[in-house]
């Protein structure tokens, strides 16, 4: 039995408002994508570094939504294929393991590319690795958590912007910097970058009220942009997005789930105190 069978039959055995509780549940844990306005700049910035074939990096703390702006832009660029022909993949996102070499590197991007990596040394995987993304037409790799990279790699990423032409996107936080500032010409190839911080003020507040809108969508408004529930929120998050995400989607389900149809005040608060 698949998993969505055993839901549906699950779901079978409930109430209607039990049917509707637990549908709301699996609807607020399912991932969104919420087209935000920095997220469309970042986008356009990236719509240019791929067109002039420019490395650069992505740098930012963690939880301010780097790894999501860079999946939402990749499933903007998916590939495309014509009956068995090779797929032309413009743009491509790994997350290498910790402690990345090259050989492990390669194999990413194999695999990503939906090729078999087969067992072999790393100069052979270092040439099918090319032969792939050659094959493909990628015009953008994107390495999400590229201070996992060994500081031997970097100088083969660079490699692959210099062979192939692939604008080459390094994701991380300031470690990254430390990293490939300890090698001159990595950090020449990658000097171009931008940041990527965290929520303040008005664009704080407008987050807010899209993702009541677009994320949240409970029976009733919760008007979380209220000045004293937008208080906590501002306590509790920081500013970061993914926190701000991690709250609400809690505060919503636990709201839900003792029979409100909005954020009750008490139970955000409840939730929120556990990130102080």
């Amino acid at each position: 039995m698949t998993q969505a069978e055993t839901i549906a039959r699950e779901l079978g055995n409930l109430t209607a408002d039990e049917q509707w509780l637990q549908a709301e549940i699996i609807r607020l844990n399912r991932r969104n994508i919420v087209p935000l306005e920095h997220l469309k700049d970042l986008h356009n910035w990236l719509d240019e570094k791929r067109k002039a074939r420019q490395s650069c990096r992505l740098v930012g703390e963690s939880r301010t939504g780097k790894t999501v702006a860079c999946e939402a832009y990749t499933l903007r660029n998916k590939p495309k294929q014509e009956g068995k022909q090779t797929p032309i993949v413009p743009v491509v996102y790994i997350m290498p393991p910790p402690k990345c070499g090259a050989k492990d590197l390669f194999k990413e991007i194999i695999e990503c590319l939906r090729y078999r990596a087969v067992k072999g040394t790393v100069s052979e995987f270092r040439s099918r690795g090319m032969e792939v993304l050659k094959a493909c037409e990628v015009e953008m790799l994107i390495i999400d958590e590229a201070d996992h990279l060994k500081p031997d790699t970097f100088p083969e990423v660079r490699d692959i912007n210099d062979k192939l032409e692939i604008a080459v996107v390094l994701v991380g936080t300031d470690r990254l910097d430390a990293v490939i500032k300890r090698d001159e010409q990595v950090y020449n190839r990658f000097r171009a970058h931008r940041r990527f911080g965290k929520l303040a003020g008005e664009d704080f507040k407008k987050t807010v009220t899209i993702w009541e809108e677009k994320v949240l969508r409970l029976p009733v408004a919760s008007n979380l942009t209220h000045k004293d529930t937008l208080k906590i929120l501002v306590k509790a998050t920081e500013g970061y997005i993914g926190r701000l995400d991690e709250i609400l989607r809690e505060a919503a389900i636990k709201s839900l789930s003792r029979g409100h149809k909005k954020i009750e005040k008490s139970v955000l608060q409840e939730v929120a105190k556990e990130y102080a």
